[in-house]
């Protein structure tokens, strides 16, 4: 795992030759060392590992996410700040199946730094209140699907909102 500011480093001074070789005339060089370039400037934006714990997610294992995970030692120094909210989503929704403290703090910190989409902010949201609401604090639940809500534009989590909204109503 690089630190981000490696990559932007090495993609300036492989920009840097590929200009030396459009200007000795390998034209061809220059444009593979340009594509080379930009994607040292796309694992800046988009984390590698980050994408390829989302697919391990989707797949269902668990087990497999949480080791790409771990391979981020330092994500202060080595992700921008979506990607560490995306990095602390991805942990608090591994975490919410076992620990559901250090999943709200996960949680938490990746609301707290944002969310690219609105739809991820939303299923933030929600797990957030289905863990208020096993602590009881009916408040603080009621807020966040409040907000899950407003942020669910596309009414894809609408019967798990309707759901916890009935399971409130109990207590």
């Amino acid at each position: 795992m690089y630190n981000k500011n490696i990559k932007l480093v090495l993609a300036a001074l492989i920009v840097i030759t590929a200009i030396w070789q459009f200007t000795d005339k390998n034209i061809g060089n220059g444009i593979a060392l340009l594509l080379l370039a930009g994607m040292f400037i796309l694992l800046y934006f988009k984390n590698e590992i980050i994408i390829m714990a989302f697919f391990k997610l989707r797949k269902q294992d668990f087990d497999g996410a949480k080791k790409l995970l771990d391979k981020i030692k330092n994500p202060e120094a080595a992700l921008v700040r979506k990607q560490q909210g995306y990095y602390n989503y991805l942990n608090g929704l591994m975490l919410s199946q076992t620990n559901l403290t250090l999943a709200e703090k996960h949680l938490k910190k990746a609301v707290e730094l944002g969310l690219s989409m609105n739809q991820d902010m939303a299923m933030a949201k929600l797990n957030l209140a289905g863990i208020a609401l096993t602590k009881r604090r009916k408040m603080e639940a009621t807020q966040l699907l409040n907000e899950a809500k407003k942020l669910d534009k596309h009414n894809m989590l609408k019967d798990q909102i309707t759901m916890m909204k009935q399971q409130l109503k109990k207590i």
